[in-house]
């Protein structure tokens, strides 16, 4: 037997590369990881600004109309719609006639304190009194906090998960994530809001990526892209549940009760997940590597010998012990890490940018979500046929070019052109979802065994700077209109043109060793004859 015919991979196929066994195990990854996507876009929801105006005493009555009548003599419009925090002076010099008349109030203003809202809606808005322009920044806070949250997160939690485990994060991760999330449901202020939306985001931060990582290294070479696509798909569907629930109920608390809950309930799943193969070779733990396959064989109904498992062991215990500085110390594996950096950036900027700048696509806050959310699975489907027809290095690099091209359309096209804007504007969020997906996939391949999830979450951290900037993109506007669109424009052609750089591979062999790691595209050609 060749050193390749005793990889891991090889004894994959060789027991089933996706067999009823690991089919099993990813559908429980796959419902982790919806969970996880629904309670991390859950402050979109929570933190909603609202419609609102003033309340006019003597006017307005019990279960008052958001739009009566009368409103144009006692409040503000602009664009057609109703000032939310200020509001005509009575004019007390003439008799006053309950809005009636437009002589019922003077041309001065003044700012309220009570407000009258368009819908039931009920987010923390209300809840602890964020109202007008001077608290907007309050809202916009959550998201901000929430990606602190993972910026943190990811990193401390690719570190725990390569030192005890891909299950350990996956399943307490989401379980504390739960916990934080009903907790903040009572926090009596909004500083206690912010402190648990902190805590629930760092807690879950590294769920999504281990449980990519687990799907990934589950499976043999020409699975890797159907689980990746899968993982992600179910992140589409976690954003569509977290929208349908908040729709339904339109309260933050119970849309947390109802989002926060499953999370909790995964504690049950620690007993059913195995833990990682690769991870647990890449220990020395042979014995529960040794138990996990023998598993996946009896229940896909295949057979292994304990001279393969001899082999393995023996191919094990020749592998250096790898550590996170080796790869600072590889000139190839540091470049290579700042462009996977880079790229991870462009794509949280580009992804969640487009997202979060798609709220003029229909009057509905919750449509516009779904449809944003919607357009990504079709997105994920292709993935599945170009990463493997055109590899990962094409399929990259023209997802960012595709995005780049579609926001410089989206410039040119005049504004009375509704539906022409909004066909480049989806065609931009589906070039940056798959530039997401195949940057997830591109990475998990890039680095060895041993430090594969501290590597992506490494790049995931760097990426939650781009997640960061871009709810910020609306103050781009104010100084030029076009600017977050011109931005969006010129990050995915950087990236676009940077991908070329990153080696192919396609059906490689997934590296365990720095060394493997560096060689990983250039000896391809003699490793597939």
């Amino acid at each position: 037997m060749t050193a390749a015919d005793n990889s891991l991979d090889a004894i994959l196929l060789q027991i089933g590369d996706f067999g009823k066994y690991q089919i099993f195990i990813f559908s429980v990854v796959c419902l982790a990881v919806t969970f996880h996507s629904a309670v991390h876009v859950a402050y979109v929801f929570t933190a909603m600004d609202l419609n609102y105006r003033c309340a006019i005493p003597g006017c307005d009555t019990i279960n008052p109309q958001f739009e009566p009548t009368w409103l144009p003599n006692a409040i503000p419009f602009s664009e057609n719609e109703p000032s939310k925090c200020s509001r005509y002076v009575v004019n007390n010099a003439t008799q006053f006639t309950n809005c009636s008349k437009a002589t019922d109030f003077t041309s001065k203003t003044e700012t309220c304190n009570s407000f009258v809202y368009k819908t039931d809606e009920y987010s923390i808005l209300r809840e602890y009194d964020l109202q007008c322009d001077d608290n907007l920044w309050k809202l916009t806070l959550v998201g901000t906090i929430n990606n602190v949250g993972q910026f943190f997160g990811l990193f401390i939690s690719g570190i725990i998960s390569d030192r005890f485990g891909r299950k350990v994060v996956l399943i307490f991760g989401l379980v504390f994530c739960g916990l934080c999330g009903i907790i903040r449901s009572f926090a009596p202020s909004y500083e206690w809001f912010l402190v648990f939306e902190f805590l629930d985001a760092a807690f879950a931060a590294g769920s999504y990526v281990c449980g990519f990582i687990m799907g990934v290294e589950l499976v043999g070479p020409k699975r890797r892209v159907l689980t990746g696509t899968l993982s992600s798909s179910c992140y589409a569907v976690g954003e569509v549940f977290a929208a349908g629930a908040a729709w339904l109920v339109q309260s933050w608390k119970p849309t947390i009760y109802i989002l926060y809950t499953p999370p909790i309930l995964l504690l049950g799943c620690f007993w059913i997940l195995p833990e990682s193969v690769r991870w647990n070779l890449s220990k020395g733990r042979f014995e529960e590597a040794k138990k996990t396959l023998k598993r996946i064989a009896e229940v896909n109904g295949k057979t292994i010998s304990d001279s393969t498992f001899d082999k393995l062991a023996l191919a094990d215990e020749s592998e250096p012990t790898d550590t996170y500085i080796d790869v600072l110390k590889s000139r190839t594996l540091f470049l290579r890490l700042i462009n996977c950096c880079f790229c991870w950036i462009t794509c949280a900027f580009l992804f969640y940018g487009l997202t979060l700048n798609s709220v003029a696509l229909a009057g509905n806050s919750y449509l516009d979500f779904v449809l944003t959310a919607l357009v990504e699975i079709p997105a994920y489907c292709i993935c599945t046929w170009i990463i493997d027809k055109f590899g990962r290095k094409l399929s990259l690099s023209g997802s960012f070019f595709l995005t780049a091209l579609a926001c410089l359309a989206f410039l040119i096209i005049p504004d009375d052109s509704e539906g022409g804007r909004l066909a480049v504007y989806l065609v931009g969020k589906f070039g940056a979802t798959v530039a997401f997906t195949v940057t997830y996939v591109l990475t998990s391949e890039l680095f060895p065994t041993r430090l594969r999830h501290s590597m992506m979450g490494t790049c995931s951290t760097f990426g939650r700077i781009g997640s960061m900037v871009a709810p910020q993109t609306p103050l781009l506007a104010q100084v030029w209109d076009p600017l977050p669109v011109v931005m969006f424009t010129s990050m995915g052609t950087i990236a676009g043109l940077l991908t070329i750089l990153f080696p192919e591979t396609l059906g490689i062999k997934l590296p365990d060793s720095i060394e493997e790691a560096e060689n990983v595209g250039k000896h391809r050609d003699k490793g597939e004859s």
